[in-house]
């Protein structure tokens, strides 16, 4: 008689099936990897892995399961009626993504309801036909994502039309022309929908909010983008005529309190087009081997009173907005750029984290205070390199600069401040390393705009050993003053605090990552201690660094790390290895920093702990406005990207293919890293199929592939800027 493997009777389909239904049944809460599901059945031999596969898949397909990813399922424990969030898509293909978080379930136009994006729905699962996918019925809306619309303008004889960016609505909007607003045709318009289509009438209605100006002009596209969004695009006047009654004097009171850092040798180091300068450094040595280094941040708190009309909009912004050619700051241009910006041969206040280390970088004392500053000079990143590099260092390498020949001194203003800092900064990255970090340096792509805000060039930015230290200290102050809270003895509770927190992978995730990487001859851990985890992340970034394959490992595994938010309840911070991480060092821009200062300076002076419900319900919306924010700035660069290929339609390129799908490959220029797509309809030469496990394309007839990082030649053949798009060609050989 045929037998598994270590002696026992090999299982038949039926058999599979009992113990799977009764393992599930059993777990009903819990999602399992085919790895913990073999494990728990010990299924140990290859047929009978492979059977239970096809077991599960059946059981998905007849809604006993649910997907969960790639390789994961779980008990099936909704009803026939839920609840969800809708996707509307250009080609028809509409899904409803659950709340549960199973997989997005297809909806057909004609049982959408005219839903849109965003909106929250309540569905039921349809009938499944044979041998078709499963469907969704959305029964109710119960909540719309947004009532306001960005588009372009059609003024007709006697209607006027909304047509919205990347055709998000099945009919235009109509406009009564009573309710334009004085807009014209091919102007771009922020349009409130007063009438939402019903079975009896099925057209939109709506009126003009504002006019944004014309089509193609740099300033209306990128504040169309924030529109979309619903971001702001113009500051209040009240919250600025609020900001210009602000008194930037320090007075005697102020210094009486404050301990004064103003002789102690202090800078900045920014981007060199930074505005706002919202943390600054000093160092001096205390004794031979011992240094005082300060992380000074601009003390937004003392100027912004909680509940204050300027706090009411820093609240609702939440973040400063970067777009490729704008900042859309969090705070008036008069407190971010002045007052409060820590500005050079100006005195400033301060929240400073002060800091006694030896040069191995260990903190050996350290204090909070309110610091009254004065910066002797405003550094660029690119300034602090060339003095790093004149001196020895050479980037990357992760050593600091050697000696001084004898009798010389270190060449360059402030050097030896800034190598000193820089090899402390080495010392506190290689611990950070050595306890579990992950090494995630990602290139952030960038352009050079003209003064009519059109892109001259394009290229990546790559974080330097100046970058880095700043980094270094930055990163400390934001543990050092998490801790200060969150640490507390056994049996005592830490006080309210906001915590940027980082979950662990996502498991089914990591296992995608473990499959992919193994055609290319790497390994992953997928399971074992966080540590073991992160230490075989790490050495697979750093075997593949340099390879054709780089770029496609690290943003697979980007893919399976959780999306860093903030948080009262402190879970660490995976990427970093820290137990407790907030953010501290960049109130100018960021919410939960302000939140932060207010609540240390509360419990410096005996304060009691802060609302809990309060202080969560302002992190996530902190969480919200981050992600919106990203989402807008992405758009403002895929629009310049767009906008720098214009004029090159017919042009050929060395690229290498940076994603895959379905319908077609996207493919990033060597040159200049602008990213389009070749459509899959545009192969001629055979038909292609997409195997999604092994991320390429296969022909059928002659079995060419298009792999993930293969180089390819491609030709610019459209630049669409309303959609945003790209389109390549592959180039003839």
């Amino acid at each position: 008689m045929a037998k598994g493997g270590k002696g026992r009777k090999r299982l038949n389909k039926k058999q599979i099936i009992d113990k799977l239904q009764d393992f599930f049944l059993e777990n009903p809460e819990k999602q399992y990897s085919f790895k913990e599901i073999f494990r728990a059945l010990r299924l140990d031999t290859h047929p009978a892995k492979m059977l239970a596969v096809d077991v599960m898949e059946e059981m998905a397909w007849d809604d006993f399961l649910v997907r969960k990813g790639e390789s994961a399922y779980q008990l099936n424990q909704n009803g026939q009626v839920q609840e969800g969030t809708f996707q509307r898509k250009a080609n028809g293909k509409n899904t409803i993504v659950p709340d549960d978080g199973a997989a997005p379930i297809f909806v057909a136009e004609r049982n959408s309801m005219f839903a849109l994006t965003g909106d929250k729905v309540q569905f039921t699962i349809m009938a499944r036909r044979k041998n078709h996918i499963r469907e969704a019925m959305v029964t109710k809306i119960l909540q719309r994502a947004k009532d306001t619309f960005v588009g372009k303008l059609r003024v007709e004889r006697d209607f006027a039309f909304l047509v919205s960016d990347g055709n998000i609505f099945v009919n235009d909007v109509i406009i009564p022309k009573r309710k334009l607003k004085g807009g014209k045709t091919n102007d771009k318009a922020v349009v409130k929908i007063t009438q939402w289509p019903s079975k009896e009438n099925k057209s939109m209605i709506g009126e003009v909010v504002d006019v944004l100006g014309e089509t193609g002009d740099n300033d209306v596209e990128m504040n169309s983008i924030l529109a979309q969004y619903g971001l702001p695009y113009k500051y209040p006047k009240a919250v600025e005529d609020a900001a210009n009654k602000i008194d930037p004097t320090i007075t005697e009171q102020d210094y009486k309190e404050r301990e004064d850092f103003r002789d102690v040798t202090t800078f900045t180091i920014d981007p060199h087009d930074a505005k706002d300068f919202d943390d600054a450094l000093s160092i001096r040595e205390l004794s031979k081997g011992l240094w005082e280094v300060g992380v000074h941040i601009a003390d937004v708190s003392h100027y912004v009173t909680e509940g204050s009309i300027i706090d009411k909009e820093a609240v609702k912004r939440a973040t400063s907005i970067y777009l490729v050619d704008r900042t859309i700051p969090m705070l008036p241009e008069r407190l971010c750029n002045f007052i409060c910006s820590l500005r050079p041969d100006e005195e400033k206040l301060t929240y400073s984290v002060i800091f006694d280390m030896n040069e191995e970088g260990e903190v050996l004392r350290w204090r909070l205070h309110h610091c009254v500053i004065k910066s002797n000079r405003r550094f660029c990143y690119e300034e602090v390199q060339k003095i790093l590099e004149d001196n020895g260092v050479v980037d990357g390498t992760g050593q600091p600069a050697p000696p001084p020949a004898k009798g010389k001194t270190y060449q360059g203003e402030y050097a030896t401040e800034l190598i000193m800092l820089d090899r402390i900064a080495k010392k506190l990255r290689a611990a950070r390393f050595k306890h579990g970090s992950v090494k995630f340096d990602r290139e952030e792509l960038r352009f050079d705009i003209d003064e009519k805000g059109k892109p001259t060039r394009c290229y990546f930015k790559i974080a330097k050993d100046a970058n880095k230290l700043v980094e270094e200290f930055m990163l400390l102050a934001n543990r050092t003053v998490a801790e200060s809270v969150g640490k507390v003895a056994k049996g005592k509770k830490p006080k309210t605090l906001p915590y940027r927190i980082h979950d662990q992978p996502d498991p089914t995730k990591l296992e995608t990552l473990r499959q992919f990487v193994v055609k290319f001859g790497y390994k992953v851990k997928t399971d074992g201690t966080k540590g073991a985890i992160t230490k075989s992340l790490n050495t697979l970034l750093d075997e593949c660094a340099g390879k054709k394959e780089q770029k496609v490992i690290e943003t697979v595994a980007l893919r399976a790390m959780m999306k860093a938010k903030y948080s009262i309840h402190n879970i660490g911070h995976y990427g970093l290895a820290f137990e407790y991480y907030t953010h501290f060092t960049s109130p100018i821009r960021r919410y939960p920093d302000t939140m932060v200062h207010r609540l240390l300076t509360r419990y410096q002076a005996g304060g009691r702990s802060a609302n809990k419900e309060h202080y969560e319900e302002l992190c996530e919306h902190s969480s919200d406005m981050e992600q919106i924010a990203q989402n807008a700035e992405r758009d403002s660069i895929k629009y310049k990207m767009v906008e720098f290929m214009s004029d090159k339609i017919g042009n050929t390129y060395d690229a290498h293919i940076s994603g895959l799908t379905s319908y077609g490959i996207y493919c990033e220029i060597d040159e200049n890293h602008c990213e389009g797509m070749v459509s899959l309809r545009d192969l001629k030469d055979d038909y292609y199929d997409f195997d999604e496990r092994n991320y390429c394309l296969v022909g059928r007839r002659h079995h060419n592939r298009y792999q993930l990082g293969d180089p390819i030649r491609v030709q610019v053949a459209k630049a669409n800027l309303e959609k945003k798009q790209l389109d390549f060609g592959i180039a003839d050989e």
